[in-house]
Parts: C-alpha cells; sequence; structure tokens
C-alpha cells in the first residue's frame, strides 16, 4: 500500500527539509536497472574508460599506449577520438527492446563521464554528442525508446570528477593546454593525493561548482530523468555547497511530473557518506552488503570485471554470478543496477547481449520472488560469507547448494537456493516454523518435502526450471 507524502510542500536546500524524502515505490519494487556507460573512452577501447585520463599521465600503459598507436599527445588529443564515435549502427529502440527482455525495470545512461563530453544536447558545451561524433542527442532519443518499453529512465552525471581529470596534460606538452579546447579538458586541476580524501585540499571553486549545478539542473528539466546517479567525488567538501541545492530542485521538479510520487518519483545515487542517510539511495560500487539495510539501497556493477566502458579484452563475469549477486542484493532490501558498455557504433557486445537475455530468462521464471519483494526475517543463510563494502565483486567466492537467500512478498516466503544439490535442500531457518505448502517456481512437478528438527527439507524435482539459482515458494500455515 502506498504511503502519504510526508513532504506536501516544496523542499528547501537544506539537508533537514531533505530528510522528509522518501524513496518512490516504483524504485524500490524494480530492483533490477541497465547501466550504460558509452562515450568517447569506447574509441581507443584500452583498459578502460578512464583511458581519456591515463593517457596523459606519463608512466601508465595508457599513455605508452597512446605514443605508440597515436602519436604524440600534442598532435593526437583525445579531442580527435570524438569523430570516430560515430553510432552508425546506434538503434535506441532495439537497446530498449533489449533491455526489457533482459528484465530491467529501469535504464540509466550516463549523460556525462569524467571526460566533459555529454552524450545529451546540451546547451552549455559545443562539446557534445547532437553537436559531434554521433550528431544525435543519445540520451534524449533513449529516453523516448525507454519510455516506449515501459521503464523508467535515469541518468548518470560524474562532472564533479571533471575538475582534475586531464591534470596530467598540463605537465607535459600536450594538447590540454591549448585554450581553444580548454571547455572540453576544463580546469585541470591537481589531482587529490587520495581520491577518497573528502577534506583533501584544492577541490572545486565556486565557478565549476556554479557551472556544475547549472548543467545538472539542465538535464533534469530537458529529460526529466527519474533517477540521477553520481559518482564518489560529490563527497568532497566543496560540493556540500551545491548539493542540497540541487537536490531540492530535483525532488521539487519531480512532483511536478504527476500526481503520484511512487510512480513519478524520482531518487539520487550518492556514494559512501557524500548524503546525509534518508536523503537520497546509497549505491555501492562493484560490491554488496553482508547483511540486511532497512534504508533501500543499491549495488551498482559491470558485466565485465575489467572495464565500465566497452574495451578490446573484456573479462566477462559469468552469467550464475550475476545472477547469484541479483539475489543476494535484493534479499538485503537493496536493487542491482548492472553495466553494459557499446562499442563506438552503437552495437552491444554479443557477450553483453547473451548475458542481458540470460538474465531475463531467468527473470520471467524467478520474477515473483524479485520485484516488489522485500527482505524476509533474515537475509539467507549457508556457509558461503559475502563481504561487505564496494570493490568486492570479483573476489566472491562461488555458491552453493547450501546457500539461500529470502525475499517475501504478498505474505509469501521465497527460498531462492542458490546451487541444484544432489539429493535435497535444508532450509535450516524454517527449523519450527509451521509450513502449509512448498512449490517451485517454474515447475508444475509436487515436490517431497518434509519439516524435521533439523529444518525444512525439499527434494528437488526430476528437470530444473531454469539454469540458474531456483526458487522455492514457501506458504506458512496460519
Amino acid at each position: 500500500m502506498s504511503q502519504p507524502d510526508p513532504q506536501p510542500s516544496a523542499f528547501a536546500p537544506t539537508w533537514e527539509s531533505l530528510h522528509h524524502y522518501r524513496v518512490p515505490q516504483w524504485y524500490a519494487d524494480a530492483k533490477f536497472g541497465i547501466f550504460i556507460h558509452w562515450g568517447v573512452y569506447a574509441v581507443p577501447a584500452f583498459r578502460s574508460e578512464w583511458y581519456p585520463r591515463n593517457m596523459y599521465q606519463p608512466g601508465t600503459p595508457e599513455f605508452a599506449h597512446h605514443q605508440a598507436t597515436y602519436g604524440p599527445q600534442t598532435t593526437f588529443g583525445y579531442k580527435d577520438f570524438i569523430p570516430h564515435l560515430t553510432a552508425a549502427r546506434w538503434d535506441p529502440a532495439a537497446w530498449a527492446q533489449l533491455f526489457r527482455a533482459a528484465g530491467a525495470r529501469y535504464v540509466v545512461p550516463v549523460a556525462e563521464h569524467h571526460d566533459g563530453f555529454a552524450m545529451s544536447a546540451s546547451p552549455h558545451t559545443m562539446w557534445n554528442a547532437a553537436r559531434m561524433g554521433p550528431r544525435r542527442d543519445v540520451i534524449g532519443e533513449l529516453a523516448a525508446a525507454v519510455r516506449r518499453e515501459g521503464l523508467v529512465f535515469g541518468l548518470s552525471y560524474h562532472r564533479a570528477e571533471h575538475w582534475f581529470f586531464f591534470d596530467g596534460g598540463r605537465r607535459f606538452p600536450s594538447d590540454v593546454q591549448d585554450a581553444r579546447y580548454g571547455d572540453l579538458y576544463g580546469p585541470a586541476q591537481p589531482a587529490p593525493a587520495d581520491f577518497m580524501d573528502r577534506h583533501a585540499p584544492g577541490g572545486p571553486d565556486a565557478v565549476f561548482l556554479a557551472e556544475w549545478l547549472r548543467r545538472a539542473r539542465t538535464l533534469v528539466d530537458q529529460y526529466r530523468p527519474q533517477l540521477i546517479y553520481f559518482d564518489w567525488w560529490i563527497r568532497q567538501d566543496a560540493f556540500q555547497s551545491v548539493l542540497p541545492q540541487f537536490a531540492a530542485y530535483y525532488y521539487n521538479q519531480a512532483r511536478t511530473w504527476g500526481p503520484d510520487w511512487d510512480r513519478s518519483g524520482a531518487a539520487i545515487n550518492y556514494k559512501v557518506e557524500a548524503m546525509p542517510e534518508g536523503t537520497g539511495v546509497l549505491s555501492v560500487e562493484r560490491g554488496q552488503l553482508a547483511q540486511i539495510r532497512p534504508l533501500f539501497w543499491q549495488s551498482d556493477t559491470a558485466v565485465a570485471k575489467n572495464s565500465w566502458g566497452y574495451v578490446a579484452n573484456q573479462d566477462y563475469k559469468p552469467v550464475d554470478s550475476l545472477i547469484a549477486d541479483l539475489v543476494d542484493v535484493v534479499s538485503k532490501n537493496g536493487a542491482l543496477l548492472l553495466n553494459i558498455g557499446p562499442r563506438p557504433d552503437g552495437t552491444i557486445p554479443e557477450p553483453e547481449e547473451a548475458i542481458l537475455r540470460a538474465m531475463g530468462r531467468w527473470l520471467a521464471v524467478n520474477g515473483a520472488a524479485i520485484y516488489g519483494a522485500r527482505p524476509w526475517r533474515a537475509f539467507g543463510e549457508g556457509p558461503t560469507a559475502v563481504a561487505g563494502g564496494g570493490f568486492t565483486d570479483a573476489t566472491r567466492p562461488q555458491f552453493t547448494s547450501r546457500d539461500f537467500r529470502f525475499t517475501t512478498r504478498d505474505g509469501v516466503m521465497y527460498a531462492i537456493c542458490l546451487g541444484w544439490p544432489e539429493e535435497a535442500w535444508t532450509i535450516r531457518a524454517l527449523a519450527g516454523v509451521p509450513v502449509r505448502s512448498v512449490t517451485q517456481l517454474g515447475s508444475g512437478a509436487t515436490l517431497d518435502w518434509a519439516q524435521e528438527p533439523a529444518g525444512l527439507t525439499v527434494r528437488p524435482p526430476p528437470d530444473r526450471p531454469c539454469a540458474h539459482a531456483y526458487t522455492l515458494q514457501i506458504t506458512m500455515a496460519s
């Protein structure tokens, strides 16, 4: 049941006022979204989406690769990759159809990454996809296509990191020092020694912060995104002067987009402690949480271990690992935002499309335990421990047939088994809990089950109903 809006009047640009914010129900119910890192950095396709920074950092593999492949940065700089972001085969409708087939409920493309090139029709800079490279309003076209498929549209805005991103180009001869390209390369101020130190000196000045806020507001007004994702650097002290201004503006604008906040309301993703709890939605980069979080949260990760953007040699994660991550996150009151990296021509690499379609096939069978679900009294059980925190996604041990994750919806408990047993599943959390019925999603077979002192024991049917995790639907005796 939808709760009444606790904030009937406008938000003020203070954290005290923003504590009245409430996560819209569409987001808490959606559980699975698609993140898209597509930009000029896909053209060199080398190592990661941080190529534009590292190609100006002597001593890095990107620097050496760039000079060996393209020549010195005075004659071929990052700007010279832009014409090769052609989008010649880009079909936003086909993308949106794929995302729907994947079972996603929301889509979040990067509108501007740290590199300062806007994938929108930005009125604030000539360095945008509508005027250069694709010569199309990528964000606008994708927003329309996504919404036609009935999905929620959001976007990601990483301009905060633009303050320092090209600083290496100041330290040796490069086109970063050419004033003609100043709007693309930005302030290029010295990066802090510790990127995670929010109190590090040399943060953005008032001019940069005002421009950051102006561009962010424009994205809200142009595209009406229902989710805005920020990367980590908004946690830097200087942004505390503009973050509440933006949040209040955004949430107030979103209130005008429809009569029902739970369907048309908006959310901000932040990392670590960039915003006070309850004023937005925490997102954990490439990681999960060890326990249920009372406040709704999100895990953002990629189909590849090594890069968010397109590169030539991706190290892809197996589908069963990604599905297990989704299940684990949902059991702990979260949602999974899964990233892909399209090629410069706008095509999605075949392995990534295959991963998304496999996710969709699994959700078509098991979606009742995911969409709209909430945590049970415990998130799960089993021998495999999940480390809490960011950047742990590539180190998690493989789950076993003794690992379960629990969710609940409409009075039904779902026990999602993360492996297929040789003989039977035993759910220890249900020892002594009266059970009325046990069925398996996707299977018409009658299950042999019994309540024993060790827990609920269930023998699997002869045929597996899907290729990965397996969901038992359990109704408790009244």
